[in-house]
Formats: C-alpha cells, sequence, structure tokens
C-alpha cells in the first residue's frame, strides 16, 4: 500500500502543471515585473519606435521566467530596480546632485555604484581564496566571498541603470543603454561571468570553483579601474551614428553572455588541470600554472605605457599581485585539489558553460549580420571585429562538434576550452588594440 501510494504521489508530482508550481511570491514578482514594465510603455512608447516596443514587451515575459526558473534572481532583480528607482529620484532631474545628495554621491550615482563593485569584486576573490586554505573556516569564507559576489552583482546592475538614466540627463540626443564602450562592456562582462558562476555555484552546490572564475573577473576590473583612471572612460559620451540604433540593445548583450560563459570555462578548465596535476613535483610539468603565469603578467606588459610614459606604479603593483598569486598557487596546489569538486562536476560546468555561450555568441553574430545592413549596407565585411567573431565561433563550435561526436573529454577538453580564452580576450579586446576598423568604438 505504501509503495503504491509513493508511485501515485510521485506520478502526480510529475504532471503537476508548470503554473502549478507557483508560489505567491512568484505572482508578486511577476505582477510588479508587468507593472513596471506597462507604466514604463505608457510613459515613455511616444519615445520609442516600434522595435522598441516590441524589446520592452519581450522584456517582461522573460524577465518572470528568469525569476521563475531560479529564485533568487528574483530577489536580485526586485533590489537593482528598487535602489535604481532610489538613485533615479535622487537625481531630481539635475546632474549636478550626485555631488551633493549622500545616497548618489557614496552609492547610488553609476560611478559610486561601480567602484563599489570593483572592491566588492576584489573582497569576493580573497574570500574565496581564503577559504581554499583556511583550516575549518573554509566553508565559512567561501559562503562571504559568494554573498560578496552577489552584491557586487547587484551594484554593477544599479551602476548600469543609473548611468543610463544620466546619459539622458546630459541630453535627450545623448542618451542611449550603457553597453556602447569598453568601458560599458567591461562592467557587463564583470557582472554576467559573475552572474553565469554564482547559478553553476547553485547547482552544484561547490563554491570552490569562485576562486578560479573570480581571477578572471579581478583581472577585468584591475584594467577597467586603470582604463577608468588613465583615459577617465568612465565619462559618458554621445554615440556615433551607426550605434545609433536598437540592435545594439540585443547584440551587444548576447555578444557578452557568450565571452563571459566562454571565459567562465576556460577557468574551470583550469582548475580541472589543476586538479589532474595536484600530485606533480617536476616544475615542466605544471604548464597550466606557468601559462597562469604568462596570463597574468600580460595584462601589465601590454598596458605598461601610463600616460607620462614607462610603466606606472599601478601595474607594477598589479604585476607583483600576479606574481605572488601564481606562487601561492603552485605551493598550495594539493590543497586546492582536495577543495576542488570531482572531474565529472568539473567537465560538465565547462561542457554547459561552452554550450551556452555558444548559443548566445551564434545569435549575436546572427543579429550583428543584420546591423551591419542597416548600418553599413552589407552583412559582412571582412572587419577585423567580424574576422576575429567568426574565429572564436568556429573554435567553440569545433569544440562542441568533437563534444558530441567524438566523446571529447578529460585533459584535452580542458586544454582546447583554456587556450580558447586567447582567442576570446583578442576578440574582446585585442582587435580594439592592435588593428582598426568600422567596430573601433573603445580604443585603448
Amino acid at each position: 500500500m505504501t509503495t503504491a501510494s509513493t508511485t501515485v504521489d510521485t506520478t502526480l508530482a510529475l504532471n503537476e502543471g508548470y503554473f502549478a508550481k507557483r508560489n505567491l511570491f512568484d505572482w508578486l514578482f511577476a505582477a510588479i515585473v508587468i507593472a513596471g514594465g506597462l507604466f514604463t510603455f505608457s510613459r515613455y512608447n511616444a519615445s520609442m519606435d516600434v522595435y522598441e516596443k516590441g524589446i520592452l514587451l519581450g522584456v517582461m515575459p522573460s524577465a518572470i521566467m528568469l525569476g521563475w526558473f531560479w529564485r533568487p534572481l528574483r530577489t536580485l532583480m526586485l533590489a537593482v530596480a528598487g535602489f535604481s528607482l532610489l538613485g533615479v529620484v535622487s537625481y531630481q532631474g539635475n546632474l549636478a546632485n550626485a555631488d551633493s545628495v549622500f545616497w548618489l554621491k557614496y552609492f547610488l550615482s553609476s560611478q559610486s555604484a561601480i567602484l563599489w563593485m570593483s572592491m566588492l569584486f576584489f573582497m569576493s576573490t580573497i574570500f574565496y581564496w581564503i577559504g581554499m586554505f583556511a583550516p575549518g573556516q573554509g566553508e565559512a569564507m567561501s559562503l562571504v566571498a559568494s554573498r560578496l559576489l552577489w552584491v557586487a552583482v547587484g551594484m554593477a546592475l544599479i551602476g548600469t541603470m543609473v548611468r543610463w538614466y544620466e546619459s539622458y540627463l546630459l541630453g535627450a540626443d545623448i542618451g542611449h543603454i550603457p553597453v556602447s564602450n569598453l568601458y560599458e562592456v567591461f562592467v557587463l562582462f564583470c557582472w554576467m561571468t559573475a552572474a553565469f558562476y554564482l547559478y553553476f555555484e547553485a547547482q552544484y552546490k561547490t563554491r570552490a570553483l569562485g576562486a578560479f572564475v573570480m581571477l578572471v573577473v579581478s583581472a577585468a576590473v584591475g584594467f577597467l579601474l586603470w582604463y577608468t583612471l588613465v583615459r577617465e572612460a568612465h565619462e559618458i559620451q554621445p554615440l556615433v551614428p551607426a550605434l545609433k540604433s536598437w540592435w545594439m540593445k540585443l547584440h551587444v548583450p548576447a555578444n557578452f553572455i557568450g565571452y563571459g560563459t566562454f571565459a567562465l570555462a576556460a577557468m574551470v578548465a583550469f582548475a580541472y588541470l589543476i586538479k589532474q596535476q595536484a600530485g606533480e613535483t617536476k616544475w615542466y610539468k605544471l604548464a597550466p600554472l606557468w601559462l597562469l603565469g604568462i596570463v597574468l603578467c600580460f595584462e601589465p606588459i601590454v598596458f605598461r605605457k601610463s600616460a607620462v610614459g614607462g610603466m606606472s606604479d599601478y601595474w607594477a603593483v598589479y604585476f607583483g599581485l600576479s606574481a605572488l598569486m601564481v606562487g601561492g598557487i603552485l605551493l598550495g596546489r594539493r590543497q586546492i585539489a582536495s577543495r576542488l569538486p570531482s572531474f565529472e562536476i568539473l567537465d560538465d560546468v565547462m561542457y554547459k558553460s561552452i554550450a551556452v555561450g555558444f548559443a548566445f555568441f551564434t545569435i549575436a553574430t546572427v543579429l550583428g549580420a543584420l546591423w551591419a545592413a542597416e548600418a553599413w549596407g552589407g552583412y559582412w565585411s571582412w572587419d577585423p571585429k567580424e574576422t576575429w567573431a567568426l574565429i572564436v565561433w568556429l573554435n567553440y563550435a569545433a569544440w562542441l562538434h568533437m563534444r558530441l561526436m567524438k566523446g571529447l573529454r578529460g585533459t584535452v577538453a580542458a586544454w582546447w576550452a583554456l587556450s580558447g580564452l586567447a582567442v576570446t580576450t583578442f576578440a574582446f579586446i585585442g582587435v580594439n588594440m592592435f588593428l582598426s576598423g568600422l567596430h573601433s568604438y573603445g580604443t585603448l
């Protein structure tokens, strides 16, 4: 009787409708999203074209589905919306209030929020690494790191939303979604990479990978701070004519979901190789560690020239910290390996990250071709950015093909995913540094 009852209960649970699984908070969240979307539509529909209205209407069910799919996102979205509105209201239509209103000056103006984001990303990285080595306190330290990471993602999103409003305070013809230059997309890259990591952290119930994933996020934040300091890149600039298009609202975020998940996969691959070689004693066989050293030290070498020439103190400190980090990982590789999840979990996270990234990168490439046809009269022009985007796409298409058709696993898959980071990085920033073309909107 008990077995039969259990079987019936299981069958009913499996057949339970999707909407029947929603709780009160789910429906309240959906109502808030719809109300906010309809308010936005009623107030600003005169300023939007038919495509932008379509995007707004599509965002509402998408946000609801995301909040239902991964429930922590509901809290994040509501908190970001609330604090962003507080920031917008605090301006009272005057950009000068950023220096006089307490909440704006220290927390909610775009630059303040992004600086908080930067500090919290660094702090999260430190706590994740402390969690790797702290005897008896590892889980507690990793939990602190995870909580800091959530707040950092929230501050990044608040900074992005408030910056969007600030651009319109400068002028109706200047206002735009903040994904138009290198500074803005670096912020986008940081929070998207962190958000995807947090999802995998929750799904696989392990925080050990945070120490590795946050290395690439912290490197991006390091560049962002330098770029702000030396080039004053945080200043909002008017859009060039080619960027004044609703395509930008779709193409750029989709592109950076790809970049973020590819970077995440590369750092998971690095963790895989560290775990695999934890017991190795011959220095020349510890290739992944030396590779990390080269990558970490590459940034100071490339950006060593400050505004007045020579290697700046900023990059000298960065170089020193990078060297210490590599040495620490080298010495503690066995303990690090013991904290990492199984090879099967690492392999699965690597695969899912690349699969998600490839899907969105494909969508972004198609959207980019349509945008190019509208802006420049042709779908493809072999511009350096387009060419390197194709190289990135082919690289991960080949990786997924070998995975699905030939069962690619283990060391080869990890090395391929890790080396893919170099290809992705060059497509992301190297093209802006060394090549010129139609996409040269974020020069260095």
